[in-house]
């Protein structure tokens, strides 16, 4: 049986325990990390935390609407058990009314189809599994990538893991943050948070790429537990992109990590070019589903569409 639980009423040591356990598990979905993200959300739980669904939420102009927090890709269903189409679509339909708009993305074991209530779209995550030694993981690399790789190590480049948050996140914002409106003030001191917070806790690490004159070219930001490790966020400079800053860091982390029996996560990409370098490293893809789905009347939801508050 699936019931509706109140932040307030939901037992976050089962909670944290049903995702550790899940056979989907992601870090995006513990207590704490929505805790960081989101602040308010609430819960569909099925039986004794055997399967559950978290729904983090705000409201606007009065309306309660499910949504896709900030550095959280994947939500949805996370299960000790099997996953099939109709127990993804029975917490789908478990969503209570008073939640207006389900706007959110579910995770690659939700499989979900669209129908006449609800939308869904299909997204393509890419990963790579580095359980293997690196020169097999190696031989997978586009010729591209081992050229701007090779053009790396030509230009000097070096490796600092000791960089604080604060730095990444100026990084980001003077280069593609300033081209793109992804991020609001208040995302970015989530962010921040949650970067102190993971890495204070050794969930997390920040590494940078710098040039032979001390000058920082690249960071990235990975989170890292049992299963996956999540390049989730990074910066990169002109200056990086012309030496091959990136490719040269997230090699050296790829060939720092083989062996281990995890996932390297790269968190994407809907976009054409970010997915041919990830693909590049001899990565696969993993498709997810995002929802979108009315709970309110046609006049409502116009109203809503035309003013572009939701």
């Amino acid at each position: 049986m699936i019931k509706y639980l109140k932040q307030s009423e939901i037992d976050y040591d089962k909670w944290d325990k049903c995702i550790a356990e899940s056979l989907n598990s992601m870090v995006y979905a513990y207590s704490w990390y929505l805790d960081i993200v989101a602040g308010e959300w609430d819960a569909l739980i099925e039986d004794d935390y055997m399967s559950v669904f978290p729904l983090p939420y705000r409201i606007k102009l009065g309306i309660k609407y499910v949504y896709q927090p900030v550095l959280t890709q994947q939500l949805g269903v996370f299960s000790r058990e099997d996953i099939d189409d109709n127990k993804t679509q029975q917490f789908v339909f478990a969503i209570p009314k008073d939640f207006k708009l389900i706007e959110i993305n579910l995770n690659s074991y939700n499989k979900l189809y669209g129908n006449k209530k609800y939308k869904v779209i299909s997204n393509t995550n890419i990963e790579l599994n580095l359980g293997t030694d690196y020169e097999s993981l190696k031989k997978a690399y586009s010729k591209n990538l081992k050229r701007n790789i090779n053009k790396a190590k030509r230009n000097e480049l070096s490796i600092n893991n000791n960089l604080k948050p604060e730095t990444l996140i100026e990084l980001f914002k003077q280069n593609k943050g300033s081209e793109i409106d992804a991020f609001s003030e208040n995302d970015y001191a989530i962010i921040l948070r949650l970067m102190y917070f993971l890495i204070g806790n050794n969930k997390a690490e920040i590494i940078g790429t710098y040039s032979k004159e001390n000058t920082l070219l690249c960071s990235i930001f990975i989170i890292k537990d049992s299963k996956r490790h999540i390049f989730i966020f990074s910066g990169l400079s002109d200056e990086g992109k012309e030496k091959g800053a990136m490719p040269f860091i997230v090699n050296n982390y790829i060939e720092e990590h083989t062996k281990e029996n995890i996932i390297f996560d790269f968190e994407g990409s809907n976009n054409p070019s970010l997915a041919r370098f990830f693909m590049g490293f001899g990565s696969y893809e993993s498709i997810y589903k995002s929802l979108r789905y009315y709970q309110m009347n046609t006049a409502l939801k116009s109203v809503l569409k035309i003013a572009g508050k939701i």
